[in-house]
């Protein structure tokens, strides 16, 4: 019983440090907003798209600081587990992704860590919007683009960690040392690797600039939140980690980053076959990273510092 209230009250402590750290991402996410001038591309609406912005950055947020385990103790009915997710969609009401997900895990559970139909439904149904950029009409400004993955993003957190409980996940905002000097190991293998073979393909071009401190600031932090993270719960939380249950390592890295790699075969079309190559090669840098610990801030470093030096210096 005491180990318990222990436990409450760190959790307790935990939540309220990351709801204070949350109002300090926002006040930042805030002033990058103003430097890239968002309110002009958005029409003037700034204040309504921030709150949208904020609700459904929170969950993003908060899991990585341990609120999932927290659901999975005040949630025990099934009904609150399935309309939960609901109070995400409240001012998209047209969204029910969510809700829809929570209820394919609590009345068709998998009933093991490995990859089951159930998992491969899911994951289209996240994937797939993104990849064909299937919401964006719903957010049609510029400066909002990123806010259907973030719904997507959600849906995926309270689905697979709340309902699902899928283990070794490693979405942990709690950074650690070794997490940056992992992340930091596999770009140091992966870059000389991309530069190389990017030069000989004609897929990249050096260029001689120094951008300000501001713009790397920026860059890092808004890879890291809005590309680097999101992907790498997907690939690498997610379906390598369920895939390595299900065919074992080494395989399941491989074939994780393939399908990344093959995600990036419209970019543009009609098929990018450098961009995928790449791309899947990057990918098994991205998927040491995340195995070394199994921490998602390891692998999101990597995939920040590749996507900043490549969009800076070589793009």
């Amino acid at each position: 019983m005491l180990v318990q209230s222990h436990q409450d009250r760190h959790s307790d402590r935990t939540l309220a440090l990351a709801g204070l750290l949350f109002g300090l991402v926002l006040l930042v996410f805030w002033l990058v907003a103003q430097h890239f001038s968002v309110e002009a591309h958005i029409g003037g609406h700034m204040p309504s798209a921030f709150l949208s912005f904020a609700l459904l950055l929170a969950p993003y947020w908060f899991f990585g600081f341990g609120a999932a385990g927290l659901l999975q103790q005040k949630l025990s009915h099934p009904a609150a587990r399935v309309l939960a997710p609901g109070l995400l969609v409240l001012p998209y009401l047209l969204f029910s992704i969510p809700v829809g997900l929570a209820a394919l895990f609590e009345f068709a559970p998998p009933g093991t860590q490995k990859l089951c139909w159930q998992d491969v439904l899911a994951l289209a149904i996240i994937g797939v919007p993104v990849e064909f950029r299937l919401l964006a009409g719903s957010f049609p400004h510029p400066g909002l683009s990123a806010l259907p993955k973030f719904l997507l993003l959600d849906a995926a957190l309270y689905s697979f960690l709340v309902v699902r409980r899928l283990e070794g996940v490693g979405y942990d905002f709690r950074a650690r040392a070794q997490d940056v000097l992992i992340g930091l190991r596999e770009w140091a293998f992966f870059a000389p690797i991309a530069i190389g073979l990017g030069l000989t393909l004609g897929f990249i071009t050096f260029h001689r600039v120094m951008p300000l401190a501001s713009t790397i600031g920026s860059a890092l932090m808004i890879t890291f939140f809005f590309v680097a993270i999101p992907e790498e719960l997907f690939f690498r939380g997610l379906l390598q980690n369920m895939l390595e249950a299900r065919i074992g390592h080494p395989r399941s890295l491989f074939v994780a980053a393939v399908i990344f790699g093959l995600s990036h075969f419209n970019k543009p079309l009609p098929f990018n076959w450098r961009y995928v190559l790449l791309a899947t090669i990057a990918g098994l840098f991205y998927g040491r990273a995340w195995r070394s610990r199994r921490r998602l801030f390891a692998s999101g470093i990597t995939h920040t510092l590749v996507d900043v030096v490549w969009g800076l210096w070589f793009k």
